[in-house]
């Protein structure tokens, strides 16, 4: 008799969070000044070149990116094992980066921090706590267009 409420509450649980989930993180970017964030193993030689085109892709949509940042991992002896991996689990970056983004932000004023490479849904969460701002993937933002 217990098994089918606890089942049926597991259920309520569980369709309670998707609500809650926000349903699209695509975001209409122009008018709003960006920081564009960069995460890049040190064997990726042309992240110059993708940070210039993820620049001008936002630019075409009417965004002012104000600051770059990259986070480049493998170039130290003991980070090219973990080239493929991101520095946390939940923040893609490492900490002091984190702050460093916070910072520079902050500074700038920037409205929203784009991040190059692709965000889960608890790293959207986190960063967008400790950015006080929305830290979003510039897949969600292109895909809007």
């Amino acid at each position: 008799m217990h098994q089918p409420r606890r089942r049926d509450r597991r259920l309520a649980r569980r369709e309670s969070s998707e609500r809650a989930r926000p349903q699209s993180s695509h975001l209409a970017v122009a008018g709003a000044d960006v920081v564009l964030v960069g995460y890049f193993s040190a064997k990726r030689k042309d992240f110059e070149a993708l940070m210039a085109s993820a620049a001008q892709e936002l630019a075409a949509r009417g965004a002012r990116v104000v600051e770059q940042i990259v986070q480049r991992r493998g170039v130290s002896d003991g980070g090219v094992q973990k080239m493929s991996l991101p520095y946390s689990s939940r923040t893609l970056l490492s900490y002091g980066k984190v702050r460093e983004v916070a910072q520079t932000s902050g500074q700038a004023s920037a409205d929203v921090v784009i991040f190059v490479a692709s965000l889960t849904e608890r790293q959207q969460r986190v960063l967008t706590a400790m950015l006080a701002r929305p830290a979003v993937s510039l897949s969600d933002v292109l895909g809007a267009g």
